[in-house]
């Protein structure tokens, strides 16, 4: 097999020109399969469905990745999101399907944890959590934990969600996409990328392509049985036949998240 580059799905690395490019979509995938589909293998999707799906920004409201509200104060995301980047610098906006109306909530972030192991999200540990400076009134979701390893069985379908990139370096969607993907065999996995580790990735892919998670998605989740098992990672390209998405394997580092998520109580703004 060739050698490949492998791809991140965030687009952090053009947040210099956010104020040259207008803020649009991006995309990623559905629940219910659609006979319309719209975006690598998606539909159109809402936060009155998916409460707790929220998206990233820079000051000037260029959307670079997104995340998923776990806590009222409490957003997990992708350390590649996050890495290099301050509190002050990101907002987080929930409860907004459009992302050029101004539907929803914006909030500031107080804090930012990466995973103390994290070098690069080929590597592994590719996980954040970002610290609210205010309570959202939206829907949470569950994180996976460690007894949930029947949630990674092979084949199981899994939700993804986001507003990135509708094609493979093509244009963002406007609107929150979602889609479903089965998850694949670690040895699949394997095949299609030397770099796989099954500790720290998850992976989830029709093995022709077609529908997958894109550049903006990064930080968004993939959601079985009901909870966070996931997190939009990397992969080669978006929707290739023989590469499937990775994702951080959330069960992985559970314990270490819901640390984080024992500190919302005494992180919580005053008041609140």
């Amino acid at each position: 097999m060739a050698v490949t580059l492998p791809c991140l799905r965030s687009l952090v690395g053009v947040l210099a020109l956010a104020a040259l490019v207008p803020t649009a979509g991006i995309s990623a995938a559905a629940e219910q399969p659609s006979a319309h589909p719209s975006v690598v293998g998606g539909t159109q999707a809402s936060t009155s469905t998916y409460p707790f799906m929220v998206f990233l920004t820079n000051t000037t409201g260029f959307q670079f990745c997104g995340g998923t509200l776990v806590k009222p104060n409490k957003v997990v995301t992708a350390a590649h999101c996050t890495i290099n980047q301050t509190a002050a610098g990101i907002r987080v906006v929930a409860g907004r399907d459009d992302k050029q109306s101004t539907a929803g909530i914006v909030a500031n972030v107080s804090k930012i944890w990466i995973h103390p192991s994290y070098t690069d999200a080929t590597v592994g540990s590719d996980v954040s959590v970002l610290t609210l400076s205010t309570n959202l009134n939206f829907g949470t979701l569950p994180v996976a934990a460690s007894t949930d390893t029947a949630l990674y069985a092979e084949g199981t379908n899994t939700l993804i969600l986001g507003w990135g990139d509708t094609t493979e370096g093509g244009a963002a969607s406007r609107y929150l996409l979602q889609a479903m993907v089965p998850l694949t065999s670690d040895a699949t996995c394997k095949t299609a990328y030397s770099q796989y580790n099954a500790s720290a990735m998850v992976c989830a892919g029709y093995p022709q392509g077609g529908t997958d998670t894109c550049q903006g998605d990064s930080g968004g989740p993939l959601i079985a049985g009901g909870k966070l098992i996931g997190i939009t990672s990397w992969g080669q390209g978006c929707a290739e036949a023989g590469f499937p998405g990775i994702y951080t394997r959330v069960i992985t580092y559970s314990s270490l998240i819901n640390q984080q998520l024992a500190a919302a109580q005494a992180d919580a703004p005053a008041g609140s």
